[in-house]
């Protein structure tokens, strides 16, 4: 190839253009691209300037698979879960800092989640981590027998779990709430979606610790805007109705403020709204939702470590592995009747 010369705009730059440019072997450009000893460093300079004007990337999944290891994580995940979109980017970050590839297969309304682990096991991952899986125990147990195994966000016995104190995490709301003055507090809740049993609980138990039992409302929900807008339809006509709810997670809690707003109730001064998970939809402007955080970061860096450790052999002293969530307030709450008071805040000065 001439030095003027470009690889085709229909094709990736191979080691064999880099080679024809540099005017070297295919073989040393190989070693110079794994930066590995046998090349000059001039001439290792000379090659990856070529590899950079000509665009060239290493395939590094093609490499990994040709190796009698993969050195990839398989992820699978739930499109319909605002914070499973956080955690794929931890994951992805703590996966690469530790020399690991990430293989992603997501669970669809046409997808279900056999399918798409049944599809992680076909591109040779070495491990895997589950994202809040909904599938029996009995399958993660036989699952875990045949590779290592990580389930997020999800308590299963038998199994490598990391996940957040989500009993916990619903007890810090309530006590927000009841700071503020509320009594009657609502929770709907996540229906069958992992977590939710814990979410429900410590519900339960801060309403109880705080002499509340006789406002307890619990109303079935799900992971949805639809959810939590059916959910916040039922509080609604409740005589009388909630100062307040904390909700299962923040795409439902979005729902809440939607069927709120548009029945003419001011958030918060009518009523407050708590979520879950702290995902990107509670940050934008337009929701500023108070919301329980998970540490969506340190979840990651505890998955990939754990399937790394099982890889290595490692020794594990804790199955489980348990991480503190922590309140964020912003504008969903605030103390219950304040809506005359926010009204006269927000009133412009009278000129004169």
């Amino acid at each position: 190839m001439p030095d003027n010369a470009q690889p085709g705009r229909d094709r990736r730059p191979t080691l064999a253009d880099v080679a024809a440019r540099a005017g070297v072997s295919t073989a040393l450009v190989s070693i110079a691209i794994r930066d590995a000893p046998g090349v000059s460093a001039r001439t290792r300079e000379r090659i990856l300037l070529v590899a950079e004007e000509i665009g060239y990337r290493p395939d590094t999944r093609a490499r990994l698979l040709r190796s009698n290891r993969s050195h990839l994580i398989g992820v699978c995940f739930g499109v319909q879960h605002a914070f499973h979109g956080d955690l794929v980017g931890g994951l992805y970050d703590a996966a690469e800092s530790a020399g690991y590839e990430l293989a992603l297969s997501a669970v669809t309304a046409n997808r279900d989640e056999r399918r798409a682990i049944t599809s992680l096991l076909q591109d040779r991952c070495e491990a895997m981590i589950l994202l809040g899986p909904g599938t029996p125990p009995g399958y993660l147990t036989e699952l875990a027998q045949r590779l290592p195994l990580v389930v997020v966000a999800r308590a299963v016995r038998g199994v490598d779990v990391v996940r957040t104190a989500d009993d916990e995490g619903l007890q810090q709301a309530v006590d927000h709430l009841v700071g503020l003055g509320h009594r009657r507090i609502a929770h709907i809740d996540g229906g069958r979606a992992p977590g939710a049993a814990d979410r429900r609980r410590g519900y339960l138990q801060a309403m109880q610790r705080h002499g509340l039992g006789a406002e307890i409302r619990i109303v079935t929900g799900g992971l949805t805007e639809e959810d939590g807008a059916d959910g916040a339809r039922v509080l609604l006509a409740d005589d009388p109705r909630p100062t307040a709810v904390a909700v299962f997670n923040d795409r439902s809690a979005t729902g809440v403020l939607d069927v709120a707003r548009t029945a003419g109730l001011a958030v918060p001064g009518d009523l407050s709204v708590v979520g879950f998970d702290n995902s990107r939809l509670a940050r934008l402007s337009q929701f500023d939702l108070t919301t329980v955080a998970q540490d969506a970061e340190g979840i990651a860096r505890l998955a990939v470590a754990r399937a790394i450790d099982r890889l290595d052999g490692n020794p594990i002293t804790r199955r489980e592995q348990i991480t503190p969530p922590q309140l964020i307030v912003r504008s969903t709450t605030s103390p219950p009747g304040q809506r005359n008071l926010l009204a006269r805040a927000t009133k412009p000065p009278i000129a004169g």
